[in-house]
């Protein structure tokens, strides 16, 4: 009798250790890593694009994002395979916030982007000069204006703040701020207001694109390109594309 229990007991434990093993070998499987991206944008890659796709794209990475399920990529590989040249598909034109990693809520690589920054996303000739460098000569599809809610830059304009060189900046977001239609309380403090604000700085950076940049207007009017605006939504991750 006390050999049968013994052996018994010796199979249960036989059994419970393949369980685990099988159960361990499963778990590995499930985390075993994806093969990640290496490849960059190519200039024949990115002469197939049209501002379309890009935008699709954009819009996609930004889905990924929210849902934490980001492309797997190797971006020190990325950067040595970009040596050679860079071939973005768009330049972002984006607030210094730190709260919005502008690669990163797109899901985007090395070389997939240009991001250009400001506090409150303004676009100064330098800016400027910057965006005609990425559409017409490196190519890009589209110049994204992203805003961002909370944003500091545009409340401090609303309070009139006056600081060194910040004044400066100010009076750039400034006409955003009389431009706003809003009946309530026009005050920094009021995040309605606030981001009343900030959709509508995103509009005037726009035009003001379109105005002060002929080489930026004509490549939009060939259909070369698109300018578009964007609000990125720091309580939920999602981009509110204008």
């Amino acid at each position: 009798m006390k050999k049968i229990f013994m052996l018994a007991t010796a199979v249960v434990i036989l059994c419970s250790c393949n369980d685990q093993s099988q159960s361990t070998q499963s778990e590995t499987s499930n985390t075993e890593p994806k093969e990640l991206i290496t490849e960059v944008l190519t200039k024949d890659k990115q002469q197939e694009l049209t501002p379309d796709i890009v935008l699709a794209s954009l819009r996609e990475g930004n889905e990924r994002y929210i849902a934490n399920k980001q492309l797997p990529r190797d971006l020190n590989a990325q950067s040595v395979a970009s040596l050679e040249g860079q071939y973005p598909e768009a330049i972002i034109l984006s607030c210094i916030d730190s709260r919005v990693p502008v690669e990163y809520i797109f899901d985007k690589g090395v070389g997939d982007l240009f991001v250009g920054r400001v506090a409150g996303n303004v676009a100064d000739e330098h800016m400027l000069g910057s965006i005609e460098y990425a559409c017409e000569v490196s190519g890009s599809k589209v110049v994204l204006v992203l805003g961002h809610q909370d944003c500091g830059a545009v409340k401090a304009a609303i309070k009139g703040v006056e600081m060194g060189n910040i004044t400066s900046l100010m009076e750039e977001i400034k006409p955003s701020v009389e431009g706003t239609e809003y009946a309530g309380e026009r005050t920094y403090s009021n995040k309605e207001f606030a981001d009343a604000v900030v959709r509508e700085n995103v509009l005037q950076t726009m035009d003001e694109i379109r105005r002060d940049s002929p080489i930026l207007k004509k490549l939009e009017d060939e259909g070369k390109i698109k300018i578009c605006g964007a609000i990125y939504e720091m309580s939920t991750g999602r981009v509110l594309f204008l």
